[in-house]
């Protein structure tokens, strides 16, 4: 009777060691992480790697098999992560200081890499920060605050982009994107200074504008005018009767007042039918 309980419990418990055993082989693997199955501190193999282009659901997610109690598994997100840079204060090529927020956004693409070199994602956000700041200060110096607010912005971008990635590639990461959140400039004194040589620039431009516009319409009149004085010379050249014409009825316009120098109706005039400013009224034989 005492053989039979005994017997139930040794395979209870030898069916509980076979289950820890299984369950401690077995490892599922999320579709949007990657790891690295460790052996006594070596690396040995990779799990679900990240692979550009890779198509969701085709990766190596799933169940996978280790060997228990003696491989771990460091797990690295193969999603977009971020870089949080603090409030830098940088100096622009017009001697401005501004105040920039920035950050940057990586992929871990070598996992091997980001594990001999880092241990963790937090260590190579760590490691990037600085690197951010430092890439952020070289560019802006070479550059204007007003090229901030123009297209020449996305080269800066571009350029601290590529910096950070030569340092990235160090720990297995690449750099997606490079932004700057805001860069302002610092309360008081150096804001209005910064407004008012923006005004002043922005008057004289305005005043280059309508000095060229003012230039260029003259040269148009002046065009306009020896254009009409060459037709009005060869009309008058062939028909000197034509100018004798032309001549009075100028004069008629401009001392009746319908030339717009005189108010309308306003003017009046007495003359003898046979006055001879009146001849062109009578027509010619």
């Amino acid at each position: 009777m005492t053989g039979v309980p005994r017997q139930l419990i040794a395979i209870a418990v030898g069916s509980l060691l076979l289950l820890i055993l299984l369950l401690s082989s077995l490892v599922i693997v999320p579709e949007d992480r990657q790891g690295v199955i460790v052996r006594f501190g070596e690396p040995q193999k990779l799990i679900n790697p990240y692979r550009a282009n890779q198509d969701f659901g085709r990766s190596g997610a799933g169940l996978i098999l280790k060997v228990p109690f003696i491989d771990q598994v460091v797990w690295i997100d193969k999603r977009v992560l971020d870089i949080e840079m603090d409030r830098q204060q940088v100096l622009s090529t017009d001697q401005l200081r501004l105040n920039v927020d920035a950050y940057a956004r990586y992929r871990i693409v070598n996992p091997l890499q980001m594990y001999i070199s880092a241990g963790t994602e937090e260590r190579v956000s760590d490691q990037l920060r600085p690197i951010l700041g430092s890439q952020l200060r070289n560019e802006l110096g070479k550059v204007q605050f007003a090229a901030l607010l123009t297209a020449e912005r996305s080269q800066v971008m571009d350029n601290i982009q590529v910096g950070l990635n030569r340092v990235a590639r160090q720990y297995g990461a690449e750099i997606v994107d490079v932004r700057i959140k805001r860069a302002d400039l610092p309360d008081g004194t150096p804001l209005e200074s910064a407004y008012e040589r923006m005004r002043t620039a922005r008057r004289q431009e305005a005043l280059t504008i309508r000095a060229n516009g003012a230039r260029d319409a003259q040269i148009i009149r002046a065009e306009a005018d020896a254009a009409a004085a060459r037709t009005y010379a060869t009309s008058f050249g062939k028909d000197p009767g034509f100018y004798d014409f032309y001549r009075a009825m100028k004069s008629y316009e401009h001392t009746f007042g319908t030339d717009g120098t005189q108010p309308e109706g306003r003017s009046s005039i007495i003359l003898s039918p046979q006055n001879d400013y009146l001849r062109e009224f009578r027509g010619r034989p």
